[in-house]
């Protein structure tokens, strides 16, 4: 990948700090942001996401650092200068106005001609499906439409920056399905640089050119989903982004060309990588996604198999999530394809599993 300039640069966020009273909501973060990328803060409740997309809004004021759009620095910018475009979690639509005149709201603050004014909005009106609805009232859409609605009026301005907070939160499981597409064809059709602010983690990998993860007002991790998804950065990273057994802190010796991880009475081995560093000896946290954990068949014999008692199945039609009770390891968790392993293994029953120690992620042991 080639260097990036700061031409490149659609947003920059420079050491970026809020304090209330003697809490840190953001602390120090600095993020340069690509020209037509899209970005996702992720993070659980009160982790700064919010409080940092509401400081490039220009709704709060950074208690230190800077924040650049476009190049130009609009720290001390009010909101309406910003050339930003936003969707709140509410939507915040006007709900005396018609659709098309909540599409044209920005446009007509912006003086453009009504001849402009039409056609951009007709424009936006198609691409966000919402052709034909152009009168209706906003208590007459439902909350699919009212999320386009919201869309189709931040993005028909044509901002330097989409600016989207949670927007797909009111939505029930299907729908939200159907709006990340739609909003992917957005990007795609647009190219407007994007934050997008979520603590569903399904949503940002599914979403995100780059993901940022943070935590207590830090950013923890920034990575493209699949290496994010592969090679987190600690342990916040690792249990937050997806799911995954967390393995007791384990021995760790090498060879030429594996590695053994000692855990209490079991001992496991794995092909070694490259980016492992750990001395002979070294304590180190094990991370197993649950899909790298399989019920042990008589081809299975090695150090990777354990025994345990089954404790849950939970069906969910494409798999099951299948929870066990390992000694020395605790609960482990196992997603299998269909549903045959409820009835082959019922709850109560002894199994032996098999760990694919192939993708396992190794970290420093840091109790603290």
């Amino acid at each position: 990948m080639t260097a990036i300039t700061a031409l490149e640069h659609s947003v920059e966020i420079k050491a970026v700090s809020k304090t209330f009273g003697a809490f840190h909501a953001v602390n120090n973060v600095s993020l340069p942001i690509r020209a037509g990328e899209f970005v996702t803060l992720l993070g659980p409740s009160g982790c700064g996401k919010t409080t940092l997309l509401n400081m490039v809004a220009g709704f709060i004021d950074p208690s230190a650092g800077a924040i650049h759009i476009g190049g130009v620095d609009v720290t001390n910018v009010p909101v309406h200068l910003r050339d930003t475009g936003m969707v709140f979690q509410s939507y915040a639509l006007f709900p005396h106005m018609n659709v098309f005149d909540n599409v044209a709201f920005g446009l007509r603050q912006r003086k453009f001609s009504k001849s402009e004014v039409t056609r951009k909005v007709m424009q936006t009106i198609e691409m966000m499906k919402l052709s034909g609805m152009e009168g209706r009232r906003i208590s007459q859409l439902s909350g699919g439409q009212q999320q386009r609605v919201a869309l189709a009026r931040a993005i028909a301005i044509q901002p330097k920056v989409l600016l989207l907070d949670e927007p797909l939160s009111a939505l029930d499981k299907s729908l939200r399905a159907q709006m990340q597409v739609e909003l992917i064809e957005m990007h795609r059709n647009t190219g407007l640089t994007t934050i997008f602010v979520t603590h569903d983690q399904g949503e940002a990998l599914s979403l995100s050119d780059r993901i940022v993860v943070m935590n207590r007002g830090q950013i923890q991790q920034v990575a493209e989903p699949i290496d994010l998804y592969s090679n987190p950065a600690n342990g916040f990273v690792a249990s937050f982004i997806g799911e995954i057994n967390a393995l007791p802190a384990a021995i760790y010796q090498a060879s030429d060309r594996e590695i053994s991880l000692a855990i209490g009475d079991i001992r496991m081995t794995a092909p070694r990588r490259p980016e492992w560093k750990f001395g002979s000896g070294e304590m180190v946290k094990a991370f197993v996604r649950p899909e790298h954990v399989r019920m042990a068949t008589s081809a299975d014999a090695g150090s990777n198999v354990v025994t345990g008692e089954v404790l849950t199945h939970i069906y969910q039609g494409s798999h099951t999530i299948t929870r066990l009770r390992i000694d020395g390891l605790g609960p482990i968790e196992m997603r299998l394809p269909g549903g045959d392993v409820v009835g082959r293994v019922p709850v109560g029953m002894p199994a032996q599993i098999a760990f694919d120690l192939s993708q396992v992620i190794l970290l420093a042991d840091n109790p603290n």
